[in-house]
């Protein structure tokens, strides 16, 4: 007699295929590993001036860029989780998936799992390299795994957003149409410079209405500061609405998608 498989169960195959799918496609491993690490040591050398401005709050631009690496982390996972499941309505795999026991949640909740890895995996290589070139975390051991558990939560804000856009659109080329936005976003953000530092007035006023500026600075206080904890509470506050927000429109942009 079958049996249905439970949701754990479930959830564990959608995101073990979500990974190794992932790591068949070296377009999605490349990029989110190695473009990082390519700004991050662009940035490193040609901005290492600006820590000589009365007020620069590290003495080293490498520890102060090191949260700019991690949020395009984040935002690669975006791309990732949508161009997979545009790819999967666009392929009928989902209309396929309906005529099964498999419940919505653990598609979605199985898919952000397996970008989530991959995320957090590119996240060990930005440290490892970061640490090889010198980068200090301030906060320690603690430090580094509040790190990564706030580097996972901006992931999964953004996979999520990505799953919404995905499901909404069923389209893989929207998904890469929406990502260039969120680089947008995070160049007019405080990432190159602290927002008290910078001198146009219109780039600092978009920079302190720009949410991403907050998660920056949550990443980036782990490194610089010894422990900033209204940092760190404002950009796990953000990063925890945009999940909510990202999460509800995936589930309602699913429902459309997977009709028994």
């Amino acid at each position: 007699m079958n049996t249905v498989p439970s949701l754990p169960a479930q959830v564990a195959q959608i995101a073990r295929r979500s990974l190794l799918r992932t790591l068949r496609q070296p377009a999605q491993i490349v990029p989110p590993v190695i473009f990082p690490l390519f700004l991050l040591a662009i940035n490193a050398s040609g901005l290492d001036a600006a820590t000589m401005i009365p007020g620069f709050p590290s003495d080293s631009y490498v520890d102060f860029a090191m949260a700019f690496a991690f949020m395009q982390g984040a935002i690669f996972s975006m791309m990732n989780s949508g161009t997979d499941l545009a790819r999967d309505v666009e392929s009928g795999f989902l209309k396929r998936l309906a005529m099964t026991p498999m419940r919505r949640t653990a598609l979605l909740v199985g898919q952000l799992a397996g970008v989530l890895a991959v995320t957090l995996l590119s996240g060990v290589v930005y440290l490892v390299v970061g640490l090889i070139a010198g980068v200090t975390v301030e906060t320690g051991v603690a430090g580094v795994v509040v790190l990564f558990v706030l580097f996972g939560l901006i992931g999964l804000a953004f996979a999520s957003l990505g799953a919404f856009v995905g499901l909404r659109s069923g389209s893989a080329e929207a998904v890469q149409g929406f990502f260039p936005l969120f680089f947008v976003a995070l160049f007019l953000s405080s990432a190159s410079l602290p927002r008290e530092l910078i001198e146009q007035d219109w780039f600092r006023t978009v920079a302190t209405y720009n949410p991403v500026s907050y998660l920056v600075e949550g990443i980036r206080s782990l490194f610089i500061f010894d422990w900033d904890g209204q940092a760190l509470a404002v950009a796990f506050a953000i990063a925890a609405a945009v999940t909510c927000v990202g999460l509800a429109g995936a589930v309602r942009a699913l429902r459309t998608q997977v009709v028994r």
